[in-house]
């Protein structure tokens, strides 16, 4: 039952991200040129076509340009062949009830892809709501290639300003990386109680997330940077093995502030040891993605539960008389998250934030009414509220995305406002409530078994370590176990937030990671401490 605690939880406003502009600029960019470019031609009304491409703009933005442009584009090219679905559903047939199931299976297909994928913020949701939004257009079979291809240009404008920042800042990407690491190092050094082992679990992350960048950065980075970035990750993973320091934590907090101002890259000094792992040190594999689809993945069952909560969704919306049941469908698939308890917290978080968004619409609605131009202005506003509060919390990016989803239906001509805030309101309550027991009835008892797994895998790497000695064996035993250790939390918490599953091992979790921990040290006091 839900606490006191748990409603706090779930309507924390956290910290801003470090890098939230970037995608709020490239999606305000994007659409801004694609919006007005389309009111200069008169045409104001094709917008949600442009907009389905335009809003790749989202995607990206933490991956080293080579890389991102590789990611972009199958983002794209993956929008652009859902949002062909959607059309060609609307003009092969009327029945809202075919295209409810249409949108729930693209839902499905979506979210099952992007977390197999690891794709990131924003996720399935962007293009679940521009490929649900389309199939509810009324199209003519001869229509769907022109609007098609509005599409295809917004998507190719999108990757143009994604990677634009690449000619000012070439490996921009990789700097905030390795920042990152050091960020989370100097935190680690800097305790303001007893050692927290989130605080090192944040910092594995930090410094795998970082050697990941640098391996997917182009072969040109090694001759602008040198071997720099790859020197002060293996100082930040020291961090792991000494005990509280603040002159340490204060030059950590130093480098990573050089590297975000794009100053000189500072070069400190290696002990043999930590030279000779810097040599041989190789990142950890990447997920595949094949692994994530077999047969056993836990991502079937959440799969399994958007196309079912939001077919459901749809079809609810539509016998209550709703003339847009795809609000249902997406807010439906905005709930299911990684487990029960997240989606039970996405749930709150997404009616709140529908709410008072609704306040805000009705609030800006006369000066969006004033005209075109105010209109799309009002729209890129709230685009850009949304990019600025998405990472400090999912609720308080609701109160803008609410009022940019009803202003886009204003784009092919006013609306009745009393009809767009009540068909809203109904839509969200129905599609929270219906993705919630989408979740009762689909259980994914997987959690547990993939639990298993990460402890076995876990208690293996920790028993490798103990016996590695120096050089290319401890460099790629210490990667093995961080990797081990993180797919251990990543599964524990998983697996915790779920409801109806069997019963955990939480001392043994608790016991693993603990272990686990105390060899990664013990590799890196055997090569020299910071």
């Amino acid at each position: 039952m839900p606490t006191a605690a748990h409603f706090r939880q779930a309507l924390r406003v956290g910290p801003p991200a470090d890098t939230w502009h970037k995608p709020a600029l490239s999606a305000v960019v994007t659409l801004g040129t694609l919006d007005l470019t389309l009111l200069a031609l008169g045409r104001l009304d094709l917008a949600l076509y442009t907009s389905a491409g335009g809003l790749g703009a989202l995607y990206g933005h933490g991956l080293p340009y080579r890389a991102r442009a590789r990611t972009l584009a199958g983002v794209l090219l993956g929008t652009v062949l859902s949002t062909g679905a959607a059309l060609t559903a609307a003009a092969l047939t009327r029945d809202a009830a075919v295209l409810v199931a249409v949108a729930a299976v693209l839902a499905a297909l979506h979210k099952l892809l992007c977390d197999a994928a690891r794709i990131g913020p924003p996720g399935a949701l962007i293009i679940t709501f521009t490929s649900a939004a389309c199939a509810f257009v009324p199209q003519r079979p001869a229509e769907v290639p022109p609007h098609l291809a509005l599409a295809v240009l917004g998507a190719a404008l999108a990757w143009l300003v994604c990677l634009a920042p690449a000619l000012p800042r070439p490996y921009g990407p990789e700097r905030i990386a390795t920042a990152r690491a050091l960020e989370a190092a100097a935190r680690l050094l800097r305790p303001e109680g007893p050692p927290d082992p989130a605080a090192r679990t944040a910092l594995i992350g930090a410094v795998a997330a970082a050697w990941q960048s640098l391996a997917l950065s182009s072969p040109a980075r090694r001759r602008a940077l040198g071997d720099a970035p790859e020197r002060l990750l293996v100082r930040a993973e020291s961090a792991l093995a000494t005990p509280a320091d603040r002159a340490a934590a204060d030059r950590f907090a130093a480098w990573a502030r050089d590297l975000r101002r794009g100053r000189p890259l500072p070069l400190p000094d290696l002990t043999g040891p930590e030279d000779a792992e810097l040599r041989a040190h190789r990142p950890g594999p990447r997920p595949r993605l094949r692994d994530a689809l077999r047969p056993g993945s836990t991502l079937l069952p959440i799969a399994l539960r958007v196309a079912v909560g939001c077919a459901a969704a749809g079809w609810l919306s539509l016998a209550f008389g709703v003339g847009r049941p795809y609000w249902a469908v997406v807010t439906a698939a905005s709930v299911f998250q990684a487990n029960s308890t997240l989606s039970w917290q996405r749930a709150l978080q997404r009616v709140l934030g529908n709410l008072l968004g609704l306040a805000v619409f009705t609030a800006v609605l006369p000066i969006a009414h004033s005209g075109p131009v105010a209109l799309i202005v009002a729209g890129l506003l709230c685009q850009f509220g949304a990019e600025a509060t998405i990472a400090r919390s999912y609720w308080l990016a609701t109160v803008f995305v609410t009022p940019l989803a009803l202003l886009m239906t204003e784009f092919p001509g006013l609306q009745p406002a009393r009809a767009l805030v009540t068909d809203r309101w109904l839509d969200t309550c129905v599609g929270a409530l219906t993705g919630l027991a989408a979740c009762l009835l689909v259980t994914n008892r997987r959690t547990a078994t993939r639990l298993t797994r990460a402890l076995a895998g876990a208690e293996a790497a920790a028993d490798e370590a103990r016996t590695a000695t120096a050089g290319a064996e401890a460099a790629a035993a210490r990667s093995r176990l961080a990797a081990a250790l993180l797919e251990l939390r990543e599964a524990a918490d998983t697996a915790t937030g779920e409801w109806r599953r069997p019963t955990l091992p939480h001392q043994r979790t608790a016991d693993t990671e603990r272990h686990a921990h105390h060899q990664l040290a013990a590799l890196l006091e055997r090569r020299g401490a910071v």
